[in-house]
C-alpha cells in the first residue's frame, strides 16, 4: 500500500511583503508623475508654438491680399479676416491655445473660444497699419496668448470679442488681456514663460519677465536693449 503525498501548500503574501509592494508602487507614481506632467506641458507648448505659427501664415496670406495691412481694426476682429476666407485660415481650432480648458465650437459664434491676441500698436487711428510701419519686426510682438488677470492660466476672448479682437500688449505701461485686466504670469514653465509671435513671423518661448529679453518689458531693464521694440512700431 503506497501513502498519498499530502497536498501543496499555497504560501500567501505576509503583511510586510504587502506593504512593501504598496510602498513600492506608491515611489514609482511619484517619480513618474512629475515626469509625465513635464512632458504634457512640452507637449502643450510645441502645440502652442505651432498655433502661433499658423495663424502667423494666415497673416502673412492676408496681408499679402491686402496691400501689407494686417488684419482687423476698430469695428472689425482680426480673427473674423481669416474665417471670411476658408483659404487663410481653415480651422477656428487653431485660435484655441492647448492650454485654455474652455469648451469651444467651430462656429465662430459667441461660444467659440480665442486664445490669442493680437498687439494693439498694429491700430493706428482705428484703422490697421501696414508691416513697414514696424522698426524692428525680428523684436515687435504681433500675437500672444491672452489671458485674465488670474492667479491660474485662463482665457476669456470669444469670436465675438469687440475689436480688435482679445488685446495682448497694451500702452507702455501694461500688458493688458481683455476681457480679464493685467496677466500675472505666462502661461508655461509654473508661468515663467509665454510663447510669441514676432513680425518677422518667428515664434519663441521668451521669459515672462526678468532682467533680460522678456515678455512683459516695456523699457530697456539694463539687459534687453531692444524692449521698447516689442511694444511699440
Amino acid at each position: 500500500m503506497t501513502k498519498s503525498s499530502p497536498p501543496p501548500v499555497e504560501r500567501a503574501f505576509t503583511l510586510i511583503e504587502l506593504l512593501v509592494v504598496i510602498a513600492t508602487i506608491i515611489i514609482l507614481f511619484a517619480i513618474a508623475t512629475p515626469v509625465f506632467n513635464s512632458v504634457l506641458e512640452r507637449a502643450k507648448v510645441t502645440k502652442d508654438l505651432s498655433n502661433l505659427r499658423q495663424i502667423g501664415l494666415a497673416t502673412q496670406m492676408y496681408m499679402n491680399d491686402n496691400s501689407g495691412s494686417f488684419p482687423g481694426s476698430a469695428t472689425v476682429t482680426w480673427m473674423s479676416q481669416f474665417e471670411l476666407n476658408q483659404k487663410y485660415l481653415s480651422a477656428w481650432r487653431v485660435l484655441e491655445s492647448p492650454f485654455d480648458a474652455r469648451a469651444t465650437s467651430e462656429l465662430g459664434n459667441a461660444t467659440t473660444a480665442i486664445s490669442y491676441g493680437i498687439n494693439s500698436n498694429v491700430y493706428s487711428g482705428g484703422a490697421a497699419i501696414s508691416a513697414d510701419k514696424i522698426t524692428k519686426p525680428v523684436t515687435f510682438i504681433v500675437f500672444a496668448p491672452a489671458q485674465d488677470n488670474t492667479a491660474t492660466v485662463k482665457f476669456q476672448g470669444l469670436a465675438t470679442t469687440s475689436a480688435p479682437g482679445v488685446t495682448v500688449l497694451g500702452n507702455s505701461n501694461t500688458v493688458t488681456s481683455n476681457p480679464g485686466g493685467i496677466p500675472m504670469g505666462g502661461t508655461q514653465n509654473s508661468r515663467t514663460k509665454i510663447n510669441a509671435l514676432c513680425a518677422d513671423w518667428h515664434v519663441e518661448t521668451m521669459a515672462w519677465s526678468g532682467t533680460g529679453p522678456a515678455f512683459t518689458h516695456t523699457s530697456d531693464p539694463g539687459g534687453d536693449p531692444d524692449a521698447q521694440y516689442r511694444w511699440s512700431p
